[in-house]
């Protein structure tokens, strides 16, 4: 296997980023080039394992060691082979995965992992760079025709397998341009918009036809897609965001988090904003409510629009700086985690409960009142609560707010219940195998698992389809998952 000593020599070494100072004047990915030597060099230091944990925590299934092999000897096209038989998307997870395959990395247990997420970049955009990614439309057609709704990792996952499987795929999408979660809710410094255009051009010339503006349960009717195809698959998404009920809500300034960055990100892409609507951070006291990735995402955003000052709070404790002794090696680990937004700039502070938002006379937010909490364990139930700490409430200043508390549900109102599609005690679209209540009907990706990252909806979405190939053929020859789930949540 590639340099049976490689760990020995090597440590792990990343693409160094531009500085903060730079970078947070444009929109552009962060990482400076990489040497394709040193990228040959941090394959050089995968082991080879007898037992390969990283493929348990993907949930692609990524066969690691053996495109680490192929890297390692600079066979960029069977490396790309490799990755893309079981990734549709690998310029896409090598970027904005968390990379759950890294913390399951047998050498991460005493050493640095595997650079396993840039490794994978790298082969997608050798292969590009190669000619080696290029329209290969199916040999022949099934004579099927099936509907993908929704744009983002899961639905286009499912468009691109099936198309593979010979069936004829429309994908609709309500907003303007293709692409979902891609497109709408990861800055471009995360997600450059060219990568994501870049690989729906392949996928059109495949043959895939892709419907923008297309509401479906609105300007298009629900009957007529299960009249005119012969399968449907939904991939709409986790997109009804939960809400904080408290005091001053309703107050000027007070948005969710994805009204913010869908609209950042419309503006990057060169869309008029309506002066009116427009939600920006500059010269403001923002405070991002939630501590995971797409509040650091609203932090990166601020500091781009030059906010006066950026205040993060995160209603759970602070996690431990290494991996907790809970969540030991292979698991998923509970461990603070400082993205790049956080190296721009920005205070973080954990514990926090928040209590009101105070606004002015007209109505606009000012400030914000939130208090120190301290988190106790049952020890009869071992559930977790938390009380308010006496003497610590005080108010922030604030005149933008941003919630990014998750999402709970898909929007059940339009085409799910016209649909006549069930629910599951969570509220997200309930499924056997991918197949809701309605046969002819599937569902893939946040809207059946609830929201999650975009490794998971890319499986998903691969997962759909082969059972959509497997009811409409009765079997299927595409590829299937051959390993077992692992809970990763953002």
């Amino acid at each position: 296997m590639a340099d049976p000593k490689g760990f020995l020599k090597l440590t792990r070494e990343l693409p160094e980023a531009r500085s903060p100072e730079e970078r947070i004047n444009d929109y552009k990915e962060i990482y400076k080039p990489f040497p394709t030597e040193k990228t040959v060099g941090q394959a050089a230091r995968c082991m080879d394992c007898g037992i390969p944990f990283c493929h348990n925590g993907c949930p692609l299934g990524n066969i690691i060691p053996e495109f680490n092999d192929a890297v390692y000897r600079e066979d960029w096209a069977e490396a790309y082979e490799i990755l893309s038989s079981t990734n549709n998307f690998p310029e896409f997870t090598g970027r904005i995965c968390p990379a759950p395959c890294e913390t399951a990395c047998v050498l991460g247990i005493n050493q640095p992992a595997v650079a396993i997420e840039h490794i994978e970049k790298t082969i997608a955009e050798t292969a590009y760079e190669q000619g080696l990614i290029r329209p290969n439309p199916p040999s022949s057609r099934t004579g099927k025709k099936v509907a993908v709704v929704g744009s983002g990792p899961a639905g286009l996952a499912a468009a691109a397998q099936l198309n593979k499987a010979g069936h004829s795929v429309t994908v609709y999408e309500r907003n303007t341009r293709i692409g979902g979660l891609l497109r709408y809710g990861i800055p471009d410094f995360k997600l450059e918009k060219r990568i994501v255009d870049r690989r729906l051009e392949v996928m059109e010339a495949e043959g895939i036809r892709f419907e923008v503006n297309a509401n479906v349960g609105g300007n298009i009717s629900v009957d007529s897609l299960k009249e005119d195809f012969d399968a449907v698959v939904l991939a709409g998404g986790s997109t009804v965001p939960r809400n904080l009920d408290i005091p001053g809500r309703d107050l000027k300034g007070v948005y969710y988090a994805m009204e913010f960055l869908e609209q950042n990100n419309k503006r990057v892409a060169g869309d008029e904003i309506d002066p009116k609507e427009a939600i920006m951070a500059t010269d403001k006291h923002v405070v991002v409510i939630g501590g995971g990735d797409t509040g650091s995402d609203c932090v990166g955003t601020s500091n781009r629009h030059r906010a006066a000052s950026i205040t993060q709070l995160e209603l759970l404790s602070k996690p431990p700086d290494d991996r907790a002794p809970n969540t030991p090696w292979p698991n998923w680990p509970m461990m603070l985690r400082t993205s790049s937004s956080h190296e721009e700039g920005g205070d973080r502070h954990w514990s926090i409960l928040t209590k009101e938002f105070v606004g002015d006379d007209e109505g606009q937010v000012q400030s914000l009142k939130i208090v120190e909490i301290e988190w106790k364990k049952d020890p009869m139930t071992g559930r977790f609560s938390f009380q308010e700490i006496e003497g610590t409430e005080r108010e922030i200043p604030c005149q933008l707010a941003l919630l990014a508390i998750g999402f709970i549900h898909p929007q059940h109102a339009g085409m799910l219940d016209k649909l006549g599609v069930e629910y599951d005690e969570r509220g997200n679209v309930k499924a056997e195998n991918y197949q809701t209540s309605v046969p002819s009907v599937f569902v893939a990706g946040d809207m059946r698992r609830g929201q999650s990252l975009v490794v998971w909806a890319i499986m998903e979405g691969r997962e759909s389809a082969r059972a959509v190939d497997e009811y409409l053929m009765g079997e299927s020859s595409l590829e299937g998952k051959a390993v077992s789930e692992m809970v990763v949540t953002r």
